[in-house]
């Protein structure tokens, strides 16, 4: 049965999409079967993988919302990574969910019948707690936390170690850290090492051993909706991402 990711951390702008999108290609060249459901409005994971937008019929709104099953709403990519794409159409999801029975249950349900199809089921979450991210956490066996190293690195983290322990005692007992990973890492500047090093004070062994660059070929690579192996396999945004491929496999042995 697969194992189910939700990729959080309600700050934007720290990497959530570009590692659901580049970790899922990666470990989809290391043959894992892969599938992302991306539950960000922006629908920044569905462009990431070359996905037209404004072209989709089937949604995650539509499995949310209207209880379509992930079979009819799930794209099979260029990029051997399966996909449950989103629109603006999702942006309304959260007022739509206030009102529904078990709202906080939805995302699980929905991939209950699908979970052994894979071996890893990511969720891409927008940069809020709300209750979109809310299922996620409900629905997911772990939370991977990309945070950047840049000042106030840590600022919301607290809030959202206290949202997980909280869903863990209301909804989803078995919920746990995968691990945290630290991005847009420049090898030139202190402040780096030095981010690195508070945030290994506070979580110790959580924090991968594979750090992500800043890297211009992986933010150029969205834009021609392609995961960094496929726009630019010798770039270092390309090696980073297969190797914490490799470190995510090693850990779940």
């Amino acid at each position: 049965m697969g194992k189910t990711i939700t990729i959080a951390n309600q700050k934007g702008g720290v990497g959530k999409t570009t590692t659901a999108v580049n970790l899922a290609a990666a470990l989809a060249e290391k043959g894992k079967r892969m599938l992302i459901l991306d539950i960000d409005p922006q629908g920044n994971a569905t462009s990431g993988f070359g996905i037209d937008k404004g072209k989709l019929e089937t949604t995650i709104y539509d499995v949310l919302i209207r209880e379509e099953t992930i079979e009819n709403a799930t794209v099979h990519t260029d990029f051997k990574v399966d996909l449950v794409p989103a629109n603006i159409a999702l942006a309304g999801a959260e007022i739509e969910l206030v009102s529904m029975l078990s709202r906080e249950m939805r995302i699980k349900r929905a991939i209950a019948p699908i979970k052994e199809n894979y071996d890893y089921i990511f969720i891409d979450c927008p940069p809020s707690l709300g209750l979109l991210t809310l299922n996620a956490l409900t629905a997911a066996d772990t939370v991977l936390i990309p945070i950047q190293c840049e000042f106030y690195a840590l600022e919301g983290v607290t809030q959202l170690m206290n949202t997980i322990q909280l869903v863990k005692h209301n909804l989803n007992e078995s919920l746990d850290v995968e691990g945290i990973l630290m991005t847009m890492f420049d090898g030139r500047n202190n402040l780096s090492f030095e981010v690195i090093a508070e945030v290994k004070r506070n979580f110790g062994k959580l924090v991968y051993k594979t750090y992500i660059p800043r890297n211009v070929r992986l933010s150029e690579a969205p834009s021609y909706g392609k995961p960094i192996m496929m726009y630019d396999k010798n770039s270092k945004g390309a090696d980073s991402y297969t190797e914490l491929a490799k470190e995510m496999i090693r850990n779940g042995k």
